[in-house]
């Protein structure tokens, strides 16, 4: 994955889009000190490049009876199905997040469930079967720091040459 050089502007812009996903653009312009046009254009060439994914909402999971949060260690009994394992993931809702990861496990997954029960109905019901020689879960009692990477804390291009 290649580092895409951003300049002051961009930097600038991603901050602020970044504190608010509703910032009008023309507010951003202001604050920029360039036009419309310029910052719809800036937009569109950070998308393009995949820096910004879009926008979206975030759903608080507890707030719509998901009070169990949990992330599961699994390891694989065949490590060459990884591919038809997460394809089968993608089909359990309640899987948000999977990682490939170095370590103890060959996959890392974060889940919601209603509460324990369910949790055990997930495991049991829709991860066994796909082929796992072990497993480990850990759940969440409490998300202490949830947030995105703070672009205005990061070191600029020009610093880190």
């Amino acid at each position: 994955m290649a580092n895409v050089k951003l300049d002051r502007l961009d930097r600038q812009i991603l901050k602020l889009i970044a504190d608010d996903a509703r910032i009008p653009f023309l507010e951003v312009a202001r604050a920029c000190n360039v036009s419309g046009a310029a910052i719809h254009q800036r937009i569109q060439k950070l998308t393009s490049i995949g820096i910004l994914k879009g926008s979206q909402f975030i759903v608080d999971p507890e707030k719509i009876g998901y009070e169990t949060c949990a992330y599961i260690g699994l390891n694989l009994k065949n490590p060459e199905s990884f591919d038809t394992v997460v394809e089968e993931l993608k089909k359990i809702p309640e899987v948000v997040e999977c990682h490939y990861t170095t370590g103890n496990y060959d996959m890392f997954i974060k889940l919601f469930a209603v509460n324990n029960h369910h949790l055990l109905t997930i495991i049991h019901d829709k991860l066994q079967p796909l082929g796992l020689s072990s497993s480990q879960t850990l759940i969440s009692f409490h998300s202490a720091i949830n947030r995105q990477l703070p672009i205005g804390e990061l070191i600029d291009d020009e610093e880190a040459e």
